[in-house]
């Protein structure tokens, strides 16, 4: 599998995210080296990834935390047990993962 973390200029959440998704996926037994960064640039861009903010989890070319909103150059929020928060928790993104992993 391919995982992609994308992000914007000056997003507050970038390497705590980066953190979060590489411990994720080792815990996973992914290998670390599988997970790229693409900084998201344009409005253009964001619309033709259907990116819906940064920081966004991508494996295999799908959002792993599908939104309705607009794609758009901006921040996005997660829902945690204590509201919104900028990054999903541990649990949320292992559970992601584990829903679009192939059975082994």
């Amino acid at each position: 599998m391919d995982f992609e973390l994308r992000t914007i200029r000056d997003c507050p959440n970038s390497w705590a995210a980066l953190e979060l998704f590489r411990k994720t996926l080792t815990a996973e037994g992914h290998a670390a080296e599988q997970l790229t960064i693409r900084r998201v640039t344009s409005e253009e861009e964001a619309v033709e990834l259907q990116f819906h903010g940064s920081p966004s989890f991508i494996a295999d070319g799908r959002d792993l935390f599908p939104a309705e909103t607009a794609p758009a150059l901006s921040c996005r929020l997660y829902r945690s047990g204590h509201g919104l928060a900028g990054l999903p928790s541990a649990e949320s993104l292992r559970a992601a993962l584990l829903g679009v992993s192939p059975l082994i």
